[in-house]
């Protein structure tokens, strides 16, 4: 996103402005960003924990911090430090709601879904891509998963981007009469028979990379929190019901 790179390599400051009225300053803000990225779409800007500093959460759940007139943004994480007990990453904690909020609302259909056997405790999202050595590791665990209580849940993330060899597989799994059958033929390097439908894989790319995604597997708890890289399945199941 290109707002993300030019704020990582300007040198921005933070100027706190008293005596701006709530509304004032969320016009002010969307203003600024307006000039800033005219696509950016911007979900929701309320006063951040700091006096005087608001948060602006952006749609797929990226936080940037703005000053009430307008004038200055940063971007970066902001803690709290209590008397007592660990540091919070405050930013952490907010793009992780806006995470999941963004993925839990996905219709299943769009998904290729392994389900829990027996009762379902949670589940995890996992962008992937079947030429990924580490998300085939990853998919040969899912029974153990599944097992556990925990449904996987996968959308695509062909990470040479549309036309790649992993695209094109991708397109074969989403658009087969049996999906999860294909994604075990193509995580298990098997040639997938061609097919085409009307499929999500590039606007789950386009997700991915809007939330943060930059590798695969990128794995999503319940609670938004990412997991970026593969994780064997006893850590990745004790990550995932405490997140539930």
């Amino acid at each position: 996103m290109a707002v993300f790179r030019r704020l990582a390599t300007a040198a921005l400051g933070l100027a706190i402005v008293a005596g701006v009225h709530a509304a004032d300053a969320q016009q002010n803000i969307r203003q600024a960003l307006g000039k800033l990225q005219s696509d950016l779409v911007i979900e929701q800007i309320e006063p951040s924990p700091l006096e005087g500093l608001y948060q602006v959460q952006l749609k797929g759940g990226r936080v940037l911090y703005a000053s009430a007139d307008g004038r200055y943004l940063m971007q970066g994480y902001l803690f709290e430090l209590p008397e007592q007990g660990s540091p919070r990453n405050l930013t952490e904690q907010l793009e992780a709601q806006g995470i999941a909020r963004e993925i839990n609302g996905l219709p299943a259909a769009d998904m290729v879904v392994f389900k829990a056997v027996g009762e379902r405790k949670t589940h995890i999202t996992v962008f992937t891509d079947t030429d990924c050595g580490y998300c085939q590791k990853l998919h040969s665990e899912v029974p153990e998963l599944n097992r556990r209580g925990i449904e996987v849940r996968y959308l695509a993330f062909p990470r040479q981007g549309p036309g790649s060899h992993g695209y094109n597989t991708l397109v074969n799994v989403w658009c087969a009469k049996n999906p999860q059958e294909a994604m075990n033929q193509a995580k298990a390097r098997q040639e997938i028979p061609a097919a085409s439908c009307a499929h999500p894989i590039d606007k789950q790319f386009l997700l991915g990379q809007s939330i943060g995604v930059n590798g695969t597997p990128a794995i999503v708890l319940a609670n938004g929190q990412m997991i970026p890289g593969y994780q064997p399945a006893p850590q990745l199941a004790k990550l995932a019901l405490q997140a539930r």
